[in-house]
């Protein structure tokens, strides 16, 4: 691994720790204060997430791309954005972030590093609901990467806080994330055995939407390379 490659991988690490340590500790202490409101919950839990994405694609998007999301590495793979080799480690480092965000969450709200999620999620519409907000959140960003790019991360953050309400699963549309809330039995848990079933669904709808894209609206090597904003890093082949 480059030094340049390295650089970006930390990013992508740093990134979706810090966008775990949000989803799960925003959903803990939004059980803990909403008294059994469920919908005050979501609510908290999704303005929480939300935010705290939009700051992290305009920190860390120049370093890496801010993908913080396999399926969003995986599609930029398909669109020769980044290397196969790059991707791995990209992916890598977003699912490892994934485990060491829930880690801090418990950590902070004084719970055990790891409890697995006892949390049902399963059964054909939330898989297809995960495929639809995978698939839109692929759809907006080739949109953004393509045509308006200094937007991306705002209109990634507010396509995210709008899943988690139109959305049956409340919209993980990430692997990375997935996995890793199957580590904490709190408000944003999924039982490990339903990890599968939703992952799957999210690499269908991110390589649905990129091949859609694909032919919407055709891009070349560098700006998949752009994914998700413009930022620095090792040549491409164009």
């Amino acid at each position: 691994m480059t030094l340049a490659l390295a650089r970006r991988c930390a990013a992508e690490c740093i990134g979706t720790a810090i966008l775990l340590a949000a989803v799960v500790g925003s959903g803990i202490m939004a059980e803990r204060l909403a008294q059994g409101n469920v919908a005050i919950a979501l609510l908290a839990n999704s303005i929480a997430t939300s935010g705290v994405l939009l700051c992290l694609i305009l920190a860390l998007g120049p370093l890496s791309g801010a993908h913080f999301n396999p399926a969003v590495s995986l599609a930029d793979a398909m669109r020769r954005g980044l290397t196969a080799i790059e991707c791995t480690w990209y992916i890598v480092a977003q699912i490892a972030g994934g485990v060491a965000g829930v880690v801090a969450a418990h950590a902070m709200f004084g719970l055990p590093p790891v409890f697995f999620s006892q949390h049902a999620r399963t059964g054909p519409s939330q898989w297809f609901a995960e495929f639809v907000a995978t698939f839109g959140l692929l759809l907006v960003i080739w949109g953004c990467v393509r045509f308006k790019s200094a937007f991306t991360a705002f209109a990634v953050s507010g396509y995210i806080v709008g899943a988690y309400w139109f959305t049956a699963s409340t919209s993980f549309a990430n692997p990375a994330v997935t996995i890793a809330r199957s580590l904490s039995d709190t408000f944003a848990g999924i039982r490990p055995i339903d990890v599968p079933g939703f992952v799957l669904a999210q690499l269908l709808g991110a390589v649905a939407a990129t091949l859609l894209f694909n032919w919407l609206a055709p891009i070349d090597a560098q700006q998949a390379h752009d994914t998700l904003v413009p930022h620095d890093g090792e040549t491409h082949v164009a």
